[in-house]
């Protein structure tokens, strides 16, 4: 007979006194909730509709790896664990390039497992359909007597051919700990790809989070709004809370396990599109500091390099392009990745903001990215490499709207043309680029 999941094995049972068995079912229970607390999110929203007929609905696609240099793996992602012992947490989900039919689903486990996967369906209590995810490890060396190595294990799964428009429920797994078995649905989320055509939407932006209760009340807040997805303008978890991109840099990999876990009840239902700030210029990784970007997130691949510069790229929403870009490459304030793309960035950012304008459907054009154009602040204030490099492009290309973070306030400019301002905006006004200017958003109170 078979002993219950959280009893005493019987050959234990014989030889342990009332004391010993008290001691062993007490370590055991605790050990399962630490490591099973990541599964505590449920999906809460309706789905309905058809999936796209035969096996080929999901095709698993291979994400980019983060490439070789020094590998930066949390300190027990090497111990053999059983897997029905260790739970999935830090889910987060991306678009892929096109949001009607793309996903990607990431999440981490705090020890290695054996075939991790994605399980997917148009219902809850059916999950059919399973994808077979990739592992990336991401190993941090020990920094100083204080802080030994961290390995750290990345799950993602590619979900393509999604039918816009529609709610999906998906559950991550390995061997031994299955989505679809009924005691962990606790586990299930959901997700909604982007209609087929053009339609009222709402979504959400910001930069500058961490760790922080602020942090956490803000991922609520998000939720309130029921968005469609979220722009993160970068400095995404603090990790690195000096921020100079150097490996002089204060450096703590384990904030990003707390990161991941605080931010799940939002990025595992909506779709969460990072971009790099200072803060996230981990020096300790290939390349450029951004090993530890590739190995944590999966994003749309059309930009320059997705490993190279994973914070650039652009996907379509509707009737409205966003297009991510990694100020760190122009910045005249914090130099450590100044001139890394050699002027790729700036050349492709033209290319694309012509492409997007030219493209039919297309009404409007949002860009995000963290160092300010614009801002009163006597922090980090204006960064004049961003003006200088990209702001006429913006204006060139009738830009509707730029968000960033970096200075840690909220604040909203009038229509900016040549400099200036060239329409008074207040709120409830409406902006039209090509006459008006373009709107420039500080939003770097995420935490």
């Amino acid at each position: 007979m078979e002993t219950p999941r959280f009893g005493i094995p019987d050959h234990l049972a014989a030889r342990m006194t009332m004391p010993e068995q008290h001691e062993y079912l007490r370590t055991k229970l605790t050990r399962r909730g630490m490591l099973r607390a990541g599964a505590a999110s449920a999906g809460a929203v309706a789905g309905a509709g058809l999936l796209t007929g035969g096996t080929n609905a999901y095709a698993a696609q291979p994400a980019t790896a983060p490439a070789a240099g020094p590998t930066l793996l949390t300190s027990h992602a090497t111990t053999k664990v059983s897997g029905h012992l260790v739970a999935p947490f830090g889910r987060h989900l991306a678009f892929g390039a096109d949001p009607r039919t793309q996903m990607r689903v990431s999440w981490q486990v705090p020890f290695a497992v054996k075939r991790p996967f994605v399980r997917i369906g148009l219902k809850p209590w059916d999950l059919s359909h399973k994808i077979h995810a990739e592992v990336r490890d991401l190993h941090t060396p020990a920094l100083s007597k204080k802080q030994p190595a961290v390995d750290q294990v990345y799950l993602h799964a590619a979900l393509d051919n999604l039918r816009p428009g529609r709610t999906y429920y998906y559950g991550v797994g390995h061997d031994g700990f299955d989505p679809a078995d009924p005691r962990n649905l606790s586990s299930i989320n959901t997700f909604t790809t982007a209609p087929a055509r053009a339609e009222k939407f709402t979504f959400t932006a910001f930069g500058d989070q961490g760790v922080t209760y602020d942090a956490l009340a803000n991922d609520q807040l998000i939720l309130g709004q029921n968005p469609a997805f979220h722009l993160h303008a970068g400095d995404i978890c603090y990790a690195d809370p000096s921020g100079s991109g150097r490996t002089s840099d204060v450096y703590d990999a384990r904030v990003w396990d707390q990161f991941l876990a605080q931010t799940e009840s939002v990025a595992a239902r909506v779709p969460w599109m990072v971009t790099t700030g200072n803060h996230d210029m981990e020096a300790w990784y290939s390349p450029h500091g951004y090993g530890g970007q590739n190995a944590r997130w999966t994003l749309p691949d059309n930009g320059i390099d997705p490993v190279d510069a994973p914070g650039v790229y652009s996907f379509s929403y509707g009737n409205v392009a966003f297009v991510a870009l990694d100020a760190n490459d122009v910045s005249y304030e914090i130099t450590a990745n100044t001139g890394y793309t050699a002027g790729r960035q700036t050349k492709w950012l033209d290319r694309r903001l012509g492409q997007l304008r030219a493209r039919r459907g297309i009404d409007f054009i949002v860009v995000f990215f963290h160092h300010c154009a614009f801002s009163t602040t006597n922090a980090h204030a204006s960064d004049g490499g961003v003006r200088d490099a990209w702001v006429p492009l913006f204006e060139k290309h009738q830009v509707d709207l730029v968000i960033n973070g970096h200075n840690h306030v909220y604040e909203r400019t009038d229509a900016i043309r040549r400099g200036k301002v060239s329409k008074k905006v207040p709120i409830g006004e409406t902006v039209d680029s090509t006459r008006d200017g373009i709107v420039y958003v500080t939003a770097g109170g995420g935490g």
